[in-house]
């Protein structure tokens, strides 16, 4: 291969995709939260520059059209999973993220069955929205954690009668709590709607892959 910038970025993209899950190993939250956060928009940003870059530069390769569907789906693969597991395994995300993940597997499957042929499965537009609803939906979960774990931090040793009393507006909100636990709740249910709305896109596009695929899925008749 050779070393554009393009292919660069691409192979920094798919670096990323496990350095997400690293900051967890590393760091307490809320600090794991901001850095895996900040690593995985950072990421998701080169998406669009690579590819931008290969065409205005005329640097396209056979190995950038390869790995940047993998960077992309190693940045959500495990992305999902670090929002799945520190969610709880909450079903409105194991749901869509069950769904994604299976979608992601069966067209990973049959473009490794058509072999020569995969080519009929070329990335759609509908299929790069879907990859940004997604990257979009994940980066506003990560900011859950960040509102969520700031709140905890805050209220570390509080008397209950006392942080009762300030989210009720009884006493002032010296620490911001009710914002947070405002800022807590409307990236979770904003997260969770585009996940949802992602999930959607990626069945649709698992399915227009599956429907171009089955001329040659058929069982050759004597």
């Amino acid at each position: 291969m050779t070393w554009t910038v393009p292919n660069i970025l691409t192979v920094l993209r798919l670096l990323a995709a496990p350095g997400v899950a690293v900051m967890f190993l590393f760091f307490a939250r809320p600090w794991a939260d901001w850095f895996a956060l900040i690593l995985f928009v950072t990421a998701a940003v080169t998406d669009w520059f690579d590819g931008y870059l290969a065409r205005e530069w005329d640097q396209e390769s056979r190995f950038g059209a390869m790995l940047d569907p993998i960077a992309d789906k190693a940045m959500v693969v495990i992305a999902l999973l670090v929002i799945t597991g520190f969610s709880g395994m909450n079903p409105w995300i194991l749901l869509p993220a069950t769904i994604i993940l299976f979608r992601e597997v069966f067209v990973s499957g049959l473009r490794e069955f058509l072999g020569n042929t995969a080519g009929l499965l070329k990335v759609t537009s509908l299929a790069k929205w879907k990859t940004t609803a997604q990257m979009v939906a994940l980066a506003v979960l990560f900011s859950t954690g960040i509102f969520e774990h700031h709140f905890a931090e805050r209220i570390f040793g509080m008397d209950p009668e006392i942080l009762g009393a300030i989210l009720t507006g009884e006493r002032p909100d010296e620490l911001n709590l009710n914002l947070l636990l405002w800022l807590q709740d409307a990236t979770f249910y904003t997260g969770v709607l585009l996940l949802w709305l992602a999930a959607a896109l990626t069945a649709v596009t698992g399915w227009d892959y599956f429907a171009k695929a089955r001329p040659h899925l058929r069982d050759k008749t004597a």
